[in-house]
């Protein structure tokens, strides 16, 4: 039952807050604007829902009205393969933070990066540093061809060594610049 109260919530919201009159269309006119990470989970989404992590502000293109905080699940209610890839990117890219920050070892695998991921890193500048003249296009091709292969014993030392520096000195400051003052740590 409660799941339910939830759901109508969040229809209720979007509707009376997009020009649209019903949800197939209403919904069409939201994109994802920004997201933060709250790691005291201590916020409510627009939808009444306890708890969440990610906290997402989304626009209305049409109106130009803004919600937040709205949770990853209530987003991918909307049924948009284009806002469902979009959260996993994002929440990808926080997982690679707190992977930095803790020092672990990160690997050029599906555990921490997907080709979506890699793309939207390159699409925001995350390549480019002064080790490569602040032009990032070959290390982005590199790294996607890297991603890409099937044998990853046809990696060379050379080439793991290459993935590294890019992660150490692209992907690992780029994330601290732009992600880190957008969680709210536990005390």
């Amino acid at each position: 039952i409660m799941s339910s109260i939830y759901r109508e919530n969040l229809i209720r919201t979007i509707l009376e807050n997009s020009v649209a009159k019903n949800w197939e269309s209403a919904v069409l006119e939201w994109g994802i604007e920004d997201c933060l990470e709250d790691e005291t989970c201590s916020e409510s989404c627009v939808c009444g829902k306890f708890g969440l992590r990610y906290l997402y502000t989304i626009h209305n293109g049409r109106n130009g009205i803004a919600l937040y905080p709205i949770g990853s699940c209530c987003i991918q209610k909307f049924n948009r393969n284009d806002l469902n890839e979009e959260i996993s990117v994002r929440e990808g890219m926080f997982r690679l933070l707190h992977a930095v920050e803790e020092n672990r070892f990160i690997e050029l695998t599906p555990k921490f990066f997907s080709r979506k991921l890699i793309n939207e890193l390159y699409d925001r500048g995350a390549f480019d540093n002064e080790y490569n003249n602040f032009d990032g296009e070959e290390d982005y091709l590199f790294f996607l061809r890297m991603f890409g292969k099937r044998k990853k014993e046809d990696i060379t030392d050379k080439m793991h060594r290459k993935i590294r520096a890019i992660i150490c000195n692209s992907i690992r400051p780029y994330l601290n610049s732009e992600l880190a003052e957008k969680v709210t740590r536990r005390k």
